[in-house]
């Protein structure tokens, strides 16, 4: 059978970034992302103002991607969107852009779950990437999610843990808030991390049953710890920053991990994948990497683009649907909560 040419392009409108995506044969060739500074002065992303700012870059998001593919749309074989989850008015805007081009180009549509494109966009040819063998575990992480995913296939996949209160970005985000760091606070705690102590203060994990997480007890562990050592020593943040937030990290890193060992003996399989903008944590990268060492694992991580919101995972599922034929119909609606 001769190799068909596909070109797929990928929309993602789930949250606060526009994105757009070319991928050719599993390949990418444009990936564009339109990020939305305007959150920053609220402290975590306002949904009224995230899809305003969707309806003035989609446009232009999608021109460039098709301009850095070096394609016309016309040579499009189908357009894919994120469906859900997400936050509906900005899910909205990239599902009626993305109905309106297929149905103007007179190709296929096809919906993707954003949380299956985390766990898929292992599967974009990658130089220096290695992919997953079914059966595997995937920890999705991100400020929305903290998931443990049985993948049996590319479509069938099994949620076997959650969390039961806060994401674990929630966690990073809303301790950084504490300690007076600019949102989102991951990435900073992250750096700051890396030039602290991770022993220096000890936070109790919260004792969750089975493969599920909870968050909202360690934040207001942090909290009050704060509260207590800055009643004592007014500068007790800025003298001990670095040390502060290498123990959150340490900790927040220890929960997931203990879960992650936990998951491995209970269904048998030592194939573990990461995606999701937590994700692109340093600590948490080697956490895994030191998981291979002790528990012969075999992680997989990916390509920092793909693991905070971006068009190239939906193009991926996408390209994937498209084999399958797998198409949507123009009334298909954008779901908010829509499950794995």
């Amino acid at each position: 059978m001769a190799k068909q040419n596909i070109y797929i392009l990928g929309i993602e409108s789930s949250c606060d970034d526009t994105a757009a995506s070319v991928i050719y044969n599993g390949k990418i060739l444009s990936n564009v992302v339109a990020n939305q500074k305007i959150h920053q002065e609220y402290g975590g992303v306002v949904p009224e103002l995230a899809s305003r700012a969707h309806q003035q870059n989609i446009v232009p998001v999608v021109h460039q991607a098709l301009q850095k593919a070096n394609i016309k749309k016309e040579q499009l074989n189908a357009v894919a969107f994120t469906r859900g989850p997400g936050l509906m008015g900005s899910l909205l805007v990239g599902t009626s852009f993305a109905k309106s081009l297929a149905y103007g180009l007179n190709i296929p549509l096809i919906d993707v779950n954003h949380m299956q494109a985390h766990i898929l966009a292992h599967f974009i040819d990658e130089e220096g990437f290695d992919k997953p063998e079914f059966p595997f575990l995937a920890m999705t992480i991100s400020g929305g999610h903290t998931q443990i995913v049985k993948v049996k296939n590319y479509f069938n996949m099994e949620v076997i843990g959650e969390t039961i209160d806060d994401a674990v970005g929630e966690a990073f985000d809303k301790s950084g808030k504490i300690l007076g760091l600019n949102y989102p606070a991951g990435p900073e705690i992250d750096k700051l991390a890396q030039l602290g102590n991770p022993k220096a203060f000890k936070f109790t994990k919260p004792k969750v049953d089975g493969l599920n997480f909870s968050f909202s007890g360690l934040k207001t562990a942090i909290l009050y710890f704060i509260q207590r050592e800055v009643k004592a020593n007014p500068n007790f943040i800025d003298e001990n920053l670095n040390d502060i937030c290498a123990s959150i990290q340490y900790t927040i890193i220890g929960i997931l991990i203990d879960k992650l060992k936990l998951a491995t003996k209970q269904t048998g399989i030592k194939q573990i994948a990461i995606g999701g903008g937590v994700s692109a944590n340093s600590g948490i990268r080697q956490a895994l990497k030191d998981g291979e060492q002790k528990y012969g694992w075999k992680s997989y991580i990916p390509k920092f683009e793909f693991t905070t919101d971006n068009a190239a995972m939906i193009a991926i599922v996408g390209y994937l649907k498209y084999l399958d034929k797998d198409f949507a119909e123009q009334d298909v609606t954008a779901s908010a909560r829509l499950k794995i």
